[in-house]
């Protein structure tokens, strides 16, 4: 009998561990393919997964010891045995890593590596942003300005709106040489999915954010894979499957120069201790219509790609690099020549490549900048600028008190050098988002503020101000372009409150000006022989109207 006995508590531990590893593998893998963990020591979310597990299993053994061994766990001399505690002890290990690793990575003893994960190069404003007369490579447009236009441009559409929307998360993209920002459609709901997953995603919106305007573009190729898509179409289950031991970063919509679209996907690498200092190590390059992909080493991704970095993680390396170049104490304490970027970041296309731009402070004060750095978002490249001057928020409430009548708000700004002069350009928005006007702000001297109905009006209206200020450069009136022309034609349109004179020549170029700046215009006629100094323009071929006079 006393054999039987035991045959029969052999066969229920049998019984309870079948439980306890059936029911501990069905929460790893409700874990694993919903929550997606990398398997990876140097992510939390792996000893996280861990830690969960081994409660699961700790709590099960205890409840089927019970349920199906009839018994409470044994007691030796006080002590439970180590197996019945066997999922409890996993547990505590993983929160005893998570705990210690979080302290082994931090900045107070690794501040040496924080600080090294960038070097900063210096570099001449004037000689390496260009002088500009009118802007197309800054991208100027918020991201929530290109939502309502992106919207606006999708609800235009009947068929496709009543089944897809567009993703919030617009990627800064250089497309052909311009600045983009596009976003991707996705599935409206589950149901939306289950209807059109054969048919897949049709297409996206681009939006021109210097240009104001959108367009919903089709693929060539539906494309399969999406955040919105559910079980084997979701993008980043389809990305955790093919790499389970990657750490994702960032992860954004692009589409190359032909118009393919792609994912593109930073993997990150712990730098410091267990989890501190992460950075991108390597980038996949998703195909989101059938599925493959391809790994890069970060030195080794190609051109046409745009964003490696985001911005955040841009902003936070230089902030450990400013804070803790002179080690972890002085960041807390001596604050000697520690520095710290601005709250938020603009963009600016320079040689292909989209560049992050931010101003830097010191670290006591956040009254003014002590310069700017720009970081290129596909190499991690870092400059520096001492340009002394009006830190970001504080240009903004200038341009907005411009025209604090309109109640406009100023977006972040991005920066471009008009006449050697280190400026703040912006646009000014209407409570539904929609851009008003441009302004511009002398960085060195902000009460030096110009607004205008398009770029070029502000531009002209800023170098002017530059110029009774006596702040423009000497000779730079002699670069500017002259012509004679006979005139064939005035009209005077009223836009935006601005009353703007179009001249047309006799050899059909068309020249403008406002009202605004000039009211002589206003004398000018049929016939008249004028010179003209003037600005090339980015819109239609116009020429913007600096000087004239009449022969």
């Amino acid at each position: 009998m006393a054999s039987k006995g035991k045959k029969v508590r052999k066969k229920e531990r049998v019984i309870s561990w079948i439980v306890n590893c059936g029911v501990t593998l069905l929460s790893a893998f409700l874990i694993y393919y919903f929550a997606l963990p990398a398997i990876n020591i140097h992510s939390t979310g792996f000893w996280g997964m861990i830690l969960v597990l081994g409660l699961v299993f700790g709590f099960t053994y205890t409840a089927t010891d019970q349920l199906i061994c009839k018994h409470k766990i044994e007691v030796v001399g006080g002590k439970g045995r180590v197996k019945d505690y066997a999922g409890f002890i996993v547990a505590g290990v993983a929160l005893l890593a998570m705990i210690i690793g979080g302290i082994s990575s931090a900045r107070l003893f690794h501040a040496k590596t924080y600080a090294s994960i960038i070097t900063v190069e210096n570099g001449e404003f004037k000689n390496d942003m260009p002088e500009t007369t009118s802007v197309t490579n800054i991208a100027l447009m918020d991201t929530a300005s290109a939502r309502v236009i992106g919207n606006r441009t999708l609800g235009s559409l009947a068929q496709v709106v009543s089944q897809y929307y567009v993703n919030d998360s617009y990627s800064q993209i250089n497309y052909q040489n311009t600045p983009k920002k596009v976003a991707i459609l996705e599935y409206a709901d589950f149901f939306k999915w289950a209807k059109n997953r054969d048919a897949g995603i049709p297409g996206f919106v681009m939006v021109d954010p210097v240009g104001n305007s959108a367009n919903y573009v089709e693929f060539a190729t539906p494309v399969r894979y999406a955040e919105s898509g559910r079980f084997g179409d979701d993008l980043m289950r389809k990305l955790r499957f093919s790499y389970p031991t990657k750490i994702f970063g960032g992860t954004y919509f692009e589409i190359d120069d032909a118009g393919h679209p792609y994912y593109i996907v930073s993997c990150m690498e712990a730098n410091a201790g267990l989890f501190g200092a992460m950075d991108v190590a390597e980038v996949i390059i998703f195909n989101p219509c059938d599925g493959t992909s391809e790994i890069y080493d970060v030195s080794n991704v190609p051109a046409w790609v745009d964003i490696v970095y985001d911005g955040d993680l841009a902003c936070e390396k230089y902030n450990w690099y400013g804070e803790l170049s002179g080690g972890f104490w002085n960041s807390v304490f001596g604050n000697k020549d520690c520095k710290t970027t601005t709250d938020d970041y603009g963009y600016i296309v320079i040689d292909d490549d989209v560049w992050y731009f931010t101003g830097v402070t010191s670290v006591t004060s956040d009254e003014s900048n002590i310069g700017f750095i720009i970081t290129n978002a596909r190499t991690g490249e870092y400059r520096f600028y001492e340009v002394g001057g009006a830190e970001e928020y504080s240009a903004m409430g200038a341009a907005e008190g411009e025209v604090q009548e309109k109640g406009y708000k100023a977006s972040f700004p991005s920066l471009v050098n008009i006449a050697g002069q280190a400026t703040y350009i912006m646009v000014l928005k209407d409570t539904g988002g929609l851009v008003k006007l441009y302004a511009l702000v002398n960085v060195e001297q902000y009460s030096i503020v110009a607004t205008g109905a398009t770029q070029s009006e502000a531009i002209a209206a800023y170098r002017k101000l530059l110029a009774r200020n006596g702040v423009e450069n000497a000779g730079l009136e002699e670069e500017i372009p002259e012509v004679e022309i006979t005139v064939a034609e005035v009209r005077i349109v009223t836009l935006e409150e601005a009353a703007t004179v179009y001249i047309t020549a006799q050899d059909g170029v068309v020249y403008k000006g406002t009202l605004n700046d000039d009211e002589s215009l206003v004398l000018i006629r049929e016939g008249d022989t004028l010179t003209i100094r003037y600005d090339e323009t980015f819109i239609g071929g116009l020429r913007q109207i600096r000087t004239w006079n009449r022969r």
